[in-house]
């Protein structure tokens, strides 16, 4: 590339941000994910990662390559700091493995208790989860102390309740999850019969024998993390879709003390899809009817004159983050990208360069929005031509997904983040 075509490609910049991402060298077909060599070279003798910029530009651009997601994964969703050194990992590995099976074992005590009485809420020492810290303006009420003593004593009662309700929940999930991971992880899928009905005994899981080995095994992952996370958040505790987000994360993490700290990670975002009151879920849906608003006001008319200028018709893309839209693969580049994006911001990482010349990219904490606003945009056509109902639309979107390139999608997605997140 010359500098006559980098200067066309940079006269239209407005500030803050460049007026469109649809330049050659952004738009381009991936080539190579962030593979085994690329990572290997990025460490020092002591472990230490040499380049995070370097290390969250090429996974947001291509992806990560399979075989080194579970090395990768725990970086992107919060576990280990980029600052870390392999000593310092291998001691945060050893206590999170402690943390998780003090969980698992208060869970069999509340087992032997029967139906999770006596059951009492201790709060978790995630930091990083806002809801989980008492807020820090109560401390100065003189009732502070009897305030908090009366919201744990309600929040024990309400716990030990929600807690049965949810085991059962998890259970029948667990049993109905469907099998596209067992081409990712061929290894779980021929876990011995043996082994699976013991670990399914052991978590107390039922009506399983119409499943083969692999599968038993794998809705007895299921229910051991997510009973261990109903337990860690009992302000969410468990609802329908966590299954969703969770089985793609135990096929890459074989270890389930692992599987459930990316768990973890991934849920500080994910968990405001899942609070009762849903103020989480209205206000990504605000925010996505305002983005094709702004890049498409004849596509918004119709939306509304229909009454669907709300976009609750996203709503099931929304909560489990594209995952029965997109195939298993799709969806984790889709969320690959998305976790980049969060751990830059979390870095104090706001801009990488992307693409051959040093153009600066916009993160954000809600690149899902945008790819979910891109996905309705792409459709503009058929949505103001053909349909003339919030039923067709809805009819649409269920089937929408398998029609996607995640790239593509992706690409536009950055595209509306450059041009409208300071609107937004």
């Amino acid at each position: 590339m010359n500098l006559k075509q980098v200067s066309a490609l940079t006269e239209n910049f407005e500030t803050p941000w460049f007026k469109s991402f649809k330049a050659t060298w952004f738009h381009q077909r991936r080539r190579f994910a962030f593979s085994p060599q690329q990572w290997g070279s990025l460490f020092t003798p002591e472990g230490k990662l040499q380049d995070k910029v370097e290390f969250l530009k090429i996974i947001r651009t291509d992806g990560v390559d399979p075989s080194i997601r579970a090395e990768v994964w725990p970086f992107l969703l919060g576990i280990y700091d980029f600052d870390s050194s392999r000593a310092e990992r291998n001691a945060i590995r050893k206590q999170k493995r402690k943390e998780y099976e003090n969980l698992r074992s208060r869970i069999h005590q509340l087992s032997k208790q029967g139906n999770g009485e006596g059951y009492s809420v201790h709060p978790h020492s995630d930091s990083t989860t806002d809801e989980a810290i008492p807020n820090h303006g109560e401390k100065n009420d003189p009732n502070y102390t009897k305030n908090k003593s009366v919201k744990e004593s309600n929040s024990k009662a309400q716990t030990a309740e929600d807690f049965t309700t949810s085991k059962t929940s998890i259970r029948l999930d667990a049993l109905r999850a469907n099998a596209e991971w067992i081409a990712y992880s061929p290894g779980l899928a021929t876990v011995p019969e043996e082994q699976a009905r013991g670990f399914a005994d052991e978590v107390g899981l039922q009506d399983f024998d119409n499943l083969e080995p692999g599968r038993i095994f794998h809705a007895a992952r299921l229910v051991a993390i997510l009973e261990a996370y109903a337990l860690y958040d009992p302000e969410i505790g468990y609802a329908q879709g966590m299954c969703d987000l969770l089985a793609p994360i135990i096929t890459v993490m074989q270890e389930d003390y692992e599987a459930f700290w990316c768990f973890v990670g991934f849920m500080r975002k994910a968990r405001h899809n899942f609070r009762i009151d849903q103020a989480g879920i209205w206000r990504q849906l605000d925010i996505i009817s305002k983005i094709i608003r702004l890049k498409d006001l004849d596509l918004y008319r119709h939306l509304k004159m229909l009454g669907a200028e709300d976009c609750f018709f996203v709503y099931r893309m929304l909560v489990v983050l594209f995952r029965r839209e997109l195939s298993f693969e799709q969806t984790l580049c889709l969320w690959e990208v998305m976790w980049a994006n969060q751990a830059a911001l979390r870095a104090g990482i706001r801009e990488l360069a992307l693409g051959p010349i040093t153009l600066l990219a916009p993160q954000t904490d809600d690149l899902l929005l945008y790819a979910i606003a891109a996905c309705v945009l792409q459709k503009r056509k058929v949505i103001i031509e053909e349909y003339s109902s919030m039923d067709e639309i809805l009819r649409f979107c269920d089937h929408i997904g398998r029609q996607l390139n995640i790239w593509k999608l992706l690409d536009h997605a950055q595209d509306l983040v450059a041009t409208l997140q300071v609107k937004i």
